[in-house]
């Protein structure tokens, strides 16, 4: 779907909610097409019309349900609009899309494949801590939602992370990897799957996450956070959300300090402070998989996940710390 073709089906959709004069503004045109527009009462507005084929039509509505119900329990983040037929969801027939939209968040985001560098020390720290408070909210609020029987979301459990066929691809057959490098990410898929194994065993905190925890989806604006685009919320490890979140700034020279603002602002114990560098490592496998189905084996794209992944797992398997510059 070129930008033209993205921007008629937008044109097409607003009609759903009564607004067929409203002229969309692509933002971007990935995976999910995202505009801004005006909605029904004038506000700004975020329209995306979602990736065929990646989560069903429940989910995507029960991801809106779920987000709707988190703004009524005091949540600051994308509120549902219902279109015109009370549904929160529509079918463009033309793009094979469903179509949603929600409410604008104002701010800017954390940064660009990490904090934005350009912010003092204190500050990134601080913003750490705000993004681990807001995820211990969401964890929160989740738990004590009255969500319907037909809600769905994917689990993304220790089968989905690191079975024969995890969620996200099997990260070992990465183009990229050299015999070499695909053995050390089996050895560390071995190794974390001894640990989330016991870390299940032991209870381990299971809900609703937002699974996707990435500066580009962390606005943020007078010191304080919001999470927007929950599309890959799923039922999963609760830990699993703040190794996303030091995913993109582990190798950084202040990582050390992010992550323990990280934890401090989510209140982790210091049990499970200790697994968050292995629930990092696991969102480097899994991005090291998602890569492949999505660019070509020769892709600069697909080559840095890939050599990231061996760059954690190197650390990770020789026991050296993770966080911080090597």
């Amino acid at each position: 779907m070129n930008d033209a073709e993205a921007i008629g089906f937008a044109r097409a959709a607003l009609s759903d909610w009564d607004l067929p004069d409203c002229i969309p503004r692509l933002i971007k045109n990935r995976e999910n097409a995202v505009f801004e527009v005006v909605g029904p009462k004038g506000a700004r507005a975020a329209l995306r019309l979602h990736r065929p084929g990646y989560q069903t039509d429940d989910a995507i509505r029960s991801e809106l349900i779920w987000t709707q119900e988190l703004a009524k329990a005091g949540m600051q983040l994308p509120r549902p609009i219902t279109c015109k037929n009370d549904d929160l969801i529509s079918f463009i027939p033309k793009a094979g899309r469903m179509a949603s939209i929600v409410s604008w968040v104002d701010g800017v985001p954390l940064g660009d494949n990490g904090i934005n560098p350009d912010m003092d020390g204190d500050t990134q720290v601080q913003l750490y801590s705000a993004l681990g408070s807001e995820l211990a909210k969401l964890h929160k609020f989740s738990d004590g939602l009255a969500l319907p029987d037909n809600f769905e979301r994917p689990q993304l459990c220790v089968e989905g992370l690191l079975g024969d066929t995890p969620i996200w691809g099997k990260f070992w057959e990465n183009p990229a990897l050299t015999v070499a490098n695909k053995e050390l990410l089996l050895q560390t898929r071995e190794k974390l799957l001894s640990l989330f194994n016991e870390h299940q065993k032991d209870g381990a905190d299971f809900g609703l996450i937002h699974a996707d925890a990435l500066s580009e989806n962390v606005f943020t604006q007078n010191g304080t956070v919001t999470l927007i685009d929950f599309d890959d919320g799923v039922f999963g490890f609760r830990l699993y959300e703040l190794g996303v979140a030091m995913s993109q700034v582990w190798d950084r020279g202040n990582a050390v300090d992010l992550a323990a603002g990280l934890v401090d602002g989510y209140g982790a114990n210091p049990q499970d402070a200790a697994l968050i560098p292995a629930f990092t490592v696991m969102r480097t496998l899994a991005s090291c998989g998602w890569v492949i189905s999505r660019y070509a084996a020769d892709d600069p794209t697909l080559i840095a996940y890939a050599a990231r992944a061996v760059r954690a797992s190197t650390r990770f398997m020789t026991g050296a710390p993770l966080f911080g510059v090597d």
